[in-house]
């Protein structure tokens, strides 16, 4: 995996459908807001309001998450992070709130409530760790 990127949203929590429509400029890289609202109506289960996705839109921008870009007279709207990278953002937030408990003794009972797979994924993660340490320490 990626090392943690420079760059972090202010906000790291998404609703549901700021996710998805997320998921959607990262999958077209640049979109306008008719992009996105065409893409979540080609469901033919789905309504949406034209002016919600803008809304969302913003969100994610004061978010952090997009910046917006203006060509011509149209707007668009592209990530500021990969896919990638916010995986990593998550992932190094969700470890710092686990560490945060701080208590040896409950970090201690949770690796021994894990299943023998899970167990085998922290072994491999240690290890990646220490060969991580390992090269900084050749440097």
């Amino acid at each position: 995996m990626a090392p943690l990127p420079d760059y972090s949203p202010k906000q790291l929590s998404l609703g549901p459908l700021e996710a998805e429509i997320l998921n959607i400029t990262w999958e077209l890289g640049s979109a306008t807001v008719k992009d996105i609202h065409d893409r979540i109506l080609a469901d033919p289960n789905r309504e949406l309001a034209y002016t919600s996705v803008t809304t969302v839109l913003r969100r994610l921008t004061d978010k952090g998450w997009l910046a917006c870009d203006k060509k011509g007279r149209a707007f668009y709207w592209r990530p500021l992070v990969t896919k990638q990278q916010a995986q990593v953002i998550k992932a190094h937030e969700q470890l710092q709130r686990f560490l945060a408990v701080g208590n040896p003794d409950v970090i201690a009972a949770f690796a021994d409530s894990l299943d023998e797979a899970a167990s085998e994924q922290i072994q491999a993660i240690a290890q990646r760790i220490q060969a991580a340490r390992e090269a900084r320490e050749e440097q």
